[in-house]
Parts: structure tokens; C-alpha cells; sequence
């Protein structure tokens, strides 16, 4: 939902109202209780919720591994840096 600005032309009090697009601006300040309420032009502001929503964009960039999978991948990747790397050792076949 979009957050909107809006100041009083009244008393200046000034706020941010988080909105629906289609909800009618709104028009009495809260502080005078005066309708004198103003949007104002700033930029855009808004607040992701629900499921699949991550603040960070993606939970997980490129593809997510199992625990197992990520397990063996570690494994064999120590197994081979146990190696002497020239293929004379058992190791390395």
C-alpha cells in the first residue's frame, strides 16, 4: 500500500497516512480537526506485506540447495582438496 504525505493548510501540522490507491484522499487534520488536509507531491513510498515478500528484494538469490544436497557438494569438495592434485594418489582416481 502507498503511503501518502499531507499537510495542513491550516495549523501546518503535517503526516503520513498509509492508503489504499482507490481510498479518498484524506481531508480533516487530526491536529485542528479542520478540513484543511492536503497531499502532498513526494516521492513514492510503499510497504510490501504478505507472503513472498522478502524487504531484501529475494530471500535467495539463484537456486536453493537442499541441506542434503549442500552436504555432499561440501564433502566432495574436501575430499578432492585431500588430494595431491597431480594424480598419483588414490585420492585423485
Amino acid at each position: 500500500m502507498p503511503i501518502y504525505e499531507y499537510r495542513c493548510e491550516n495549523c501546518g501540522h503535517e503526516m503520513e497516512a498509509m492508503q489504499k490507491m482507490s481510498d479518498a484522499p484524506l481531508s480533516e487534520c487530526p491536529q485542528c480537526h479542520k478540513p484543511s488536509l492536503v497531499k502532498l507531491i513526494s516521492a513514492a513510498g510503499f510497504r510490501l506485506k504478505g507472503t513472498g515478500w522478502y524487504q531484501t528484494d529475494f530471500k535467495n538469490s539463484g537456486g536453493a540447495k537442499k541441506d542434503g544436497e549442500a552436504k555432499t557438494e561440501t564433502k566432495k569438495t574436501e575430499e578432492k582438496s585431500a588430494s595431491c592434485g597431480h594424480g598419483a594418489c588414490s585420492a585423485c582416481s
